[in-house]
């Protein structure tokens, strides 16, 4: 079933001592927003400082997005902070036109990033995109597994925060993230589903993520691919 196309951008990026990272996220995120506006789309951006103790407010300040601050110490309320903020500054958008894209500090958006989701707007209420790790900081061995188990033209659905968009009215009426320190992005989705929201797969617009084993959660991108790295040690060639 045809959906209304979604037109204008709520954009939210969560960071968490991540000034090493900072800056080339967003430097990548102004030229999608900049790519977003020639092709018609109103951009709403919130990059929400959460409880930093680095220069990542400083990182920050040299682009022109509005930041806030959350001391939550929890990506969920983090992501809420933002959303709402940014929701209540488009009062005279009905709330219909509007669209949620979600992406991380350590990650870097494709300049095609938000005219995909406007895109997929039109089909599904959710996207999950495909994340892939920064092959500079893989082994050799890391990365062939990735080329093996990730096929062009196949997204594998999982939830990445990194890279997830989701209609407005959709989110509102799933409750939106809880206040948790990680999986809130799937725990969100769960609930969509449940709705019956339609959730489509995309690589059409891959973002780049950090390669690190140390991540700024227990687990997440960081806690999958140190299992990969003790699967590959011991001998595993399955898809993880």
């Amino acid at each position: 079933m045809r959906r209304e196309q979604t037109d204008v951008m709520v954009v939210v990026m969560p960071v968490r001592d991540e000034e090493l990272l900072l800056g080339a996220a967003l430097s990548a995120l102004t030229v999608a927003v900049e790519t977003a506006s020639r092709a018609g789309i109103r951009s709403e951006v919130r990059v929400v400082l959460d409880a930093c103790t680095d220069a990542s407010a400083e990182v920050a300040s040299r682009f022109g997005f509005p930041t806030l601050t959350s001391t939550a110490e929890r990506v969920g309320a983090a992501r809420t902070l933002g959303i709402s903020h940014a929701i209540d500054a488009l009062a005279d958008v009905p709330v219909g036109r509007i669209w949620v894209a979600n992406t991380d500090a350590d990650s870097r958006v494709p300049a095609g990033w938000l005219t995909n989701f406007r895109a997929i707007s039109r089909v599904a209420d959710v996207c999950a995109g495909t994340v892939r790790p920064d092959f500079d900081d893989l082994s050799a061995a890391q990365q062939a597994l990735w080329l093996r188990t990730h096929v062009r033209g196949r997204p594998n659905g999982n939830i990445h925060g990194a890279n997830l968009g989701i209609r407005a009215t959709t989110y509102l009426a799933a409750g939106g993230f809880a206040p948790i320190g990680e999986h809130e992005d799937v725990d969100l989705i769960a609930r969509c589903r449940s709705n019956g929201a339609v959730v489509a797969a995309s690589d059409d617009a891959e973002v780049i993520t950090s390669g690190r084993l140390i991540g700024r959660t227990a687990g997440g991108y960081a806690g999958f691919l140190r299992r990969q790295v003790s699967d590959l040690a011991a001998g595993a060639t399955d898809p993880l």
